[in-house]
């Protein structure tokens, strides 16, 4: 897979400058995201996940972040996430040809199926995740492989101790190439 690294960009709004990672890729890549930007499952170039300020309360998320696409110069479509979390503080892993980055804001910790509860705009509560795969998915590997990362995330805060499966704004996208032998599966023992 030829994709470019993590990069760690800087952008300015409302007079403040806010971290972003990026991820290009020279070929289109097969994506699949719960992304505000560029959701759902498609051909895509490039990944972002844009640190905001913990009072971000825009209703637009996908007009802002289609513009700061454009202001970083990313072409052609793309997934673009949210966090107020410190994105320059993403845990980053690989093995075997897989990579992954995650940011990680545990304000607000939830489980799936809990009631509603007010809270405070000032707490930094996302967990975005981008997971590179080295093979061509199908579709419903794609799934597969999203339902993976989530158990995984779920995992990992059950093991840190917290009470929860994540946040109610958590995001994930994972990318893997568009050309190439298929792979039927995503799942945690699959080849």
């Amino acid at each position: 897979m030829d994709v470019v690294d993590m990069q760690v960009r800087s952008r300015q709004e409302s007079g403040r400058s806010f971290p972003v990672l990026v991820w290009r890729s020279p070929q289109p890549m097969r994506m699949m995201a719960s992304a505000a930007h560029g959701g759902g499952v498609g051909s895509r170039r490039w990944i972002l996940n844009a640190q905001v300020p913990a009072s971000y309360g825009r209703r637009d998320p996908d007009h802002h972040l289609a513009k700061l696409g454009v202001s970083l110069g990313l072409p052609g479509r793309g997934v673009g996430m949210l966090t107020a979390a410190d994105v320059r503080q993403a845990a980053v892993t690989g093995d075997e040809g897989v990579e992954v980055a995650a940011t990680v804001g545990l304000g607000h910790p939830t489980w799936a199926a809990a009631p509603d509860e007010p809270r405070q705009v000032d707490l930094v509560g996302t967990i975005n995740v981008v997971a590179l795969l080295p093979e061509r998915l199908s579709d419903a590997a794609l799934v597969n492989a999203v339902c993976t990362a989530t158990e995984a995330k779920a995992q990992a805060l059950w093991d840190a101790g917290l009470p929860a499966t994540g946040t109610a704004t958590d995001a994930i996208c994972i990318a893997c190439p568009d050309e190439g032998r298929l792979h039927a599966f995503g799942g945690p023992r699959s080849i």
